[in-house]
């Protein structure tokens, strides 16, 4: 299982990846996998203000629709234009072309309370 040690997670399987006051979000691997093939990608408006647990995006596969929670609270600064037009990077690259949007940080020790990576393996275990 793909666990990047450089990334925050939380127990809903998102990602975070804090660039400055930027953090870029998408799921994990060990999410896509549970998901199969993403067929379609919601992607969150511009602007908008989203606090810890907000449904934030929706990623559809062939098994289910589920929710993108926020991680952390921010405002949308970018949504990922590229899995909207192919949802498979979701799949082929979750942490990397596959991320799903970035918030600007309100308070950047939200990020230092998520799980690190030795947190997340132990959770999916």
């Amino acid at each position: 299982m793909n666990v990047p040690d450089d990334l925050r997670y939380n127990s809903s399987h998102e990602w975070v990846r804090l660039e400055g006051d930027i953090a870029t979000i998408g799921i994990t691997d060990h999410a896509q996998e549970e998901l199969t093939d993403v067929v379609f990608v919601e992607l969150p408006a511009l602007g908008r203000t989203v606090d810890i647990g907000d449904p934030t995006a929706v990623v559809e596969s062939v098994k289910a629709a589920s929710d993108i929670y926020a991680p952390i609270s921010g405002e949308v600064v970018e949504a990922n234009a590229a899995v909207e037009a192919d949802p498979a990077l979701v799949n082929t690259d979750p942490y990397g072309q596959g991320w799903i949007f970035k918030l600007k940080v309100k308070d950047a020790a939200q990020v230092e309370a998520l799980l690190d990576a030795a947190g997340y393996r132990a959770l999916i275990g």
